[in-house]
């Protein structure tokens, strides 16, 4: 409204409106109508976006399909070769699935249920390890005591230690004691702004928020990689995106542990499979990218005074 009436043009932008919240915002209908009135333009992610933005009362003329920005992610240039290395201090050997992003609620735990699935990986893949990276910060330590008191052999990435006999630690580290450690089982993410390496250095991912009712993240992430993607059934704050990959076959939805398990097991013994999953998920990405460009061209008509 302030904007409004200072003449100061207001863009919603890369914006999503599921049905759940198009519902909240119904319950104050009047003083909705007003502030999406006020906007210049809403930059919706889709034509369901769109047509809930003005079905609560935003102007149809004002309101544009500019597409999910996220699509237009770049891995860094130099990614594959830092992933690479990290790689090579797990064990290049070994096969590796990575459970990012999990989270916990007051009755249930993503943590618990990717270890169930993570035995069963065991017994068909021994050698396998599991990358796993908490959401939250607040939740490293407590995630890396499960583990280990479930008997596994925990290494955490602050820790810069290898994951594999074969290497006494990682290069550059002056902190680990000199002599061969036991080969580690489960990797626990505890640093931020890696994922991505993460993903990188991985054959296979799982992507958390989703085994439990959390909304899931984001999968575009590990499919701009060209590594296969693992969903759980809540993907509800990523619906367009997951629906796409599931249709384009990059992506797998699994309800719960044992589903998990036998698509980690099934990607990690095909590699025929792996890659080529992988590589739908990457070209999907690849084909919608764009988004920010008619992002920023709205953003110039209103600039201009358009």
């Amino acid at each position: 409204h302030g904007c409004r009436q200072h003449g100061i043009p207001l863009i919603v932008a890369n914006a999503r409106l599921s049905a759940r919240s198009a519902a909240g915002y119904q319950r104050v209908a009047g003083l909705t109508r007003e502030a999406l009135q006020s906007t210049t333009v809403i930059a919706a992610q889709a034509q369901a976006d769109a047509q809930r933005f003005i079905a609560l009362g935003a102007n149809p003329a004002r309101v544009r399909i500019t597409g999910n920005i996220k699509f237009d992610i770049t891995p860094a240039a130099d990614l594959q070769q830092h992933a690479a290395a990290l790689r090579q201090t797990w064990g290049a050997h070994r096969p590796v699935w990575i459970a990012a992003s999990t989270h916990a609620n007051s009755t249930d735990s993503e943590d618990e249920q990717v270890l169930t699935a993570f035995a069963a990986v065991r017994l068909a893949l021994p050698d396998a390890l599991l990358i796993l990276v908490p959401r939250h910060p607040e939740r490293f330590a407590k995630v890396a005591a499960l583990c280990r008191k479930q008997g596994y052999n925990v290494r955490l990435r602050s820790e810069q230690t290898s994951c594999d006999t074969t290497t006494d630690a990682v290069h550059g580290c002056t902190s680990v004691a000199r002599g061969r450690m036991p080969e580690a089982t489960i990797f626990i993410g505890d640093s931020m702004g890696e994922l991505m390496l993460f993903y990188a250095a991985s054959d296979v991912a799982f992507v958390g928020g989703s085994l439990i009712p959390h909304g899931g993240h984001n999968l575009l992430e590990p499919a701009a990689l060209g590594i296969p993607v693992i969903t759980g059934p809540h993907t509800f704050n990523f619906a367009d995106i997951s629906r796409m990959l599931l249709e384009a076959d990059a992506a797998r939805q699994v309800d719960n542990a044992a589903e998990l398990a036998a698509a980690v097991i099934t990607f990690l013994q095909n590699d025929t499979l792996r890659r080529a999953t992988g590589e739908k998920g990457r070209l999907l990405v690849e084909q919608n990218r764009g988004a920010l460009a008619k992002l920023m061209a709205v953003i110039g008509e209103c600039s201009d005074g358009k």
